[in-house]
């Protein structure tokens, strides 16, 4: 009888029903796994749906990537794995820990083989009894593996019949890696080859030659004016022409405010006339005294100094009033700007220029600087007109750089137009494109960045 109960209950309707449903469900998981359309849903059916077929409390499916790197990809009943947790930190570890790459089937895990730290968090993170089934590839690639955790030891049956299943995961998991891969080179060839073109077409368009040139601001100024100075020490009267009127030769421009000189004038006069006095007085007492005939040396001397003082007044006075030393344009600002404002001798008031004699003149800032040669091209751009460049050849360029009106550090340009070109008009103001020496596009275009670097770096 004994021999004979366990082939009864071996054979028993229950039994044989259990095994075909384990079969059924063995059969309709192997088929979702092998038509599952991502591995984001073939990871959710390990770690979530062979609980059909062997029960279990928790699953982690770890993954090992081709360039070697490991992790968790997968935990039953999460959507998503947090990589900061603790849990997932430690259980992490645990997988690289039992990975051996030379086995294959499932192997229950002991908590001996493991190191001390792993073994004594065991408790804490998973239930008592765990299976580790490692997935490959048909030719034996490790792909990764997944561990099952349950309060209940694992049975020999249930050991064999996991490892077919994964069998079945593993082959799945490589044909999804391989048609991943696959659609990256069919993506990444194609992209591969546009950036390579795009980085060759960028080499060539570096490679094209071309002029170096800088912008600068420009104005339109007289060649070789008349400057107009102040003759004297004194304060603006008043304007006998207005800003930008044409002035013939000797045509008064303005007049200094003469009364303090009238004043001395007058003074020098008086004591002039006060010493004739004297000496006529000396004169006539000279024939009888000694004395009186001794001081009309000195009293001629003053006279004399008298005399200077007026002419020396008088020829200030001729000079309150200032003409145009030549005929041209009377350059200057506004009439109430200089009208009462005092000036000292050599102060300049205004330029005469000639209409028809203009010059462009460049601020080229430091930081924009080329290498430049007389009679470079240059292209100016006038605020007014700037659809039709202006053509002009450089004249001069200063060797040290001077502070703009506007606190800018530059170089001053002087480029002359071309002698059929319609002379400007004196004060239009624009851009100047200055044109230097051949070099290639990419030169021309890093160099401010590669002068800026070297700054900062102090090459």
């Amino acid at each position: 009888m004994s021999d004979r109960a366990p082939q009864a209950r071996t054979g028993s309707p229950e039994a044989a029903s259990g095994q075909l449903r384990s079969f059924g469900v063995f059969i309709d998981l192997e088929k979702r796994a092998r038509h599952a359309k991502d591995e984001a849903e073939l990871q959710f059916l390990m770690v979530n749906e062979t609980l059909e077929l062997a029960r279990y409390r928790q699953a982690l499916l770890w993954r090992r990537s081709p360039s070697g790197a490991t992790r968790i990809a997968a935990v039953s009943g999460l959507s998503a794995v947090d990589r900061n947790t603790p849990f997932i930190a430690w259980a992490e570890r645990l997988c690289a820990a039992l990975q051996r790459g030379e086995q294959v089937g499932a192997r229950p895990v002991e908590t001996g083989d493991l190191p001390e730290q792993l073994a004594g968090a065991w408790a804490e993170w998973l239930p008592a009894h765990a299976l580790w089934i490692p997935l490959t590839d048909r030719d034996g690639t490790s792909l990764g593996a997944l561990l099952l955790a349950r309060d209940q030891p694992w049975t020999e049956g249930e050991r064999h019949l996991l490892s077919y299943l994964t069998d079945a995961y593993g082959h799945a998991w490589a044909a999804l890696l391989r048609q991943v891969s696959r659609r990256a080179r069919l993506v990444t060839t194609p992209r591969r080859r546009l950036w390579l073109a795009l980085f060759a077409i960028l080499i060539a368009c570096g490679l094209i030659p071309v002029r170096q040139s800088a912008l600068a601001p420009a104005e339109v100024v007289p060649r070789d004016p008349v400057v107009i100075r102040a003759p004297i020490d004194g304060v603006v009267d008043h304007f006998q022409v207005e800003p930008n009127q044409s002035v013939s030769k000797g045509q008064p421009l303005l007049r200094l405010d003469d009364t303090r000189l009238i004043s001395q004038l007058e003074v020098a006069r008086m004591a002039q006339q006060v010493t004739e006095a004297e000496l006529r007085q000396a004169s006539q007492q000279a024939f009888f005294d000694e004395r009186s005939k001794a001081s009309l040396a000195l009293i001629k001397g003053r006279l004399e100094q008298h005399a200077e003082e007026v002419a020396y007044v008088e020829g200030l006075l001729d000079r309150v009033e200032i003409r145009a030393p030549r005929g041209g344009l009377a350059i200057f600002d506004n009439v109430n700007d200089w009208t009462g404002r005092p000036v000292a001798m050599g102060e300049r008031i205004l330029l005469v220029a000639n209409p028809d004699a203009v010059e462009l003149e460049i601020s080229l800032p430091v930081a924009d600087a080329i290498a430049l040669e007389r009679g470079a091209d240059v292209q100016l751009f006038l605020n007014i007109a700037p659809q039709a460049p202006v053509p002009a050849s450089l004249h001069y360029a200063s060797y040290q750089a001077h502070l703009t009106p506007t606190s800018v550090l530059a170089y001053r340009l002087l480029a002359r137009f071309e002698p059929q070109q319609q002379p400007l008009r004196i004060g239009l103001k624009g851009t100047a494109k200055v044109y230097g020496q051949r070099t290639i596009l990419a030169v021309h275009l890093l160099r401010r960045p590669f002068a800026a670097l070297r700054q900062f770096l102090g090459w």
